[in-house]
């Protein structure tokens, strides 16, 4: 039994690997996909974790579904489908580290997500589903993420929103955007770039964002600020928590591996986001973030993600960046 379900894309990353003689790039095989990201990091961190989706019935979709297994990750909700492909993605670094994405998904074998009495077993066992928006792209999967969401809460399971905006992905921004927004309501807890508080609320400020979000429902809200760390909203209280001083190679699966280790602290705590006390959450937070920090010291994205003794290590001997101008505007609600 997994306390922790992961729903959305399984794909393969391809990341840049160096350069042939003759000066052509490389790139590296790395399973990859932001909720199954979130599994393993879970899973890594002690909390049982398993991953619902869809991958090709092809060498890729294999390998992926051996990494999850390999990775203690729970895939009995996992299917193979002849369908279609498994989704692949190549991913760009600039000279900071930060990513941008070619995807090649038309629509890609994870589309093919089917609400089904198997799944909803699963998600009667499980104390949190953590979901994105990528599966809205196409059905059968757009009709099923927001079903089995609001299974989980008919259920009285918590729910764990990440948007993860990728806009090769869908025909134009307010399609995308009003895509992201319709999960909104299913969440008890949402994981937000800046640019998705923008994109999602309209409102620059960290706080009015998080504002707007709370009045939809929403029980606590994490903004991801990169080097800035993250702030942390609910409808009590509001506060800033920097993050660790690490060496960037790569930042592809930071901000999952920084949201699975959070939920992770969550499901471990027992307890609604909403009755967590402000020094708890900023245990979490602290903890996520070194999560987070550590992952972008190496490349790829699941062969990154570090481990519960790694992250107490980075915790005891990582300096503390400090605190930016973002940071010092928090304010509480």
């Amino acid at each position: 039994m997994a306390e922790l379900l992961s729903m959305g894309e399984l794909l393969i990353d391809f990341t840049p690997s160096g350069v042939t003689p003759a000066g052509q790039a490389l790139f590296a095989r790395n399973p990859g996909g932001a909720p199954a990201n979130v599994a393993v990091q879970a899973a890594r961190v002690g909390v049982s974790a398993g991953f619902l989706g869809c991958v090709g019935e092809d060498p890729f979709g294999r390998f992926l579904r051996d990494t999850l297994v390999g990775c203690g990750v729970d895939t009995q909700g996992l299917r193979l489908c002849p369908q279609a492909a498994t989704s692949l993605a190549f991913v760009q670094l600039n000279d900071r580290g930060d990513r941008d994405f070619s995807f090649y998904r038309d629509p890609g074998a994870d589309t093919l997500l089917t609400d089904s009495p198997a799944l909803r077993r699963l998600i009667d066992d499980c104390t949190l589903l953590c979901f994105g928006s990528l599966l809205l792209t196409a059905e059968p999967a757009r009709s099923a993420v927001p079903a089995l969401a609001a299974y989980a809460r008919t259920r009285g399971k918590l729910t764990a929103y990440d948007p993860n905006w990728r806009p090769p992905l869908w025909p134009d921004e307010p399609t995308g955007v009003a895509a992201m927004q319709s999960l909104i309501p299913l969440a008890d807890v949402m994981k937000v770039s800046g640019e998705e508080l923008t994109l999602l609320t309209g409102a620059a400020d960290p706080a009015a964002g998080a504002r707007c979000l709370l009045s939809q429902g929403v029980s606590l809200v994490v903004v991801t600020l990169g080097p800035s760390g993250c702030a942390v909203f609910t409808p009590a209280f509001a506060f800033q928590a920097p993050t660790y001083n690490t060496h960037v190679v790569d930042t592809t699966g930071s901000g999952d591996s920084f949201f699975g280790a959070l939920l992770a602290r969550i499901v471990r705590s027992g307890r609604h986001p909403q009755d967590l006390t402000q020094a708890e959450l900023a245990e979490f937070a602290a903890f996520a973030n070194a999560a987070g920090a550590l992952c972008a010291t190496q490349p790829g994205a699941i062969p990154a993600l570090p481990d519960a003794a790694a992250i107490a290590a980075c915790r005891a001997a990582t300096p503390l960046l400090p605190p930016t101008e973002i940071l010092c505007k928090v304010s509480q609600l």
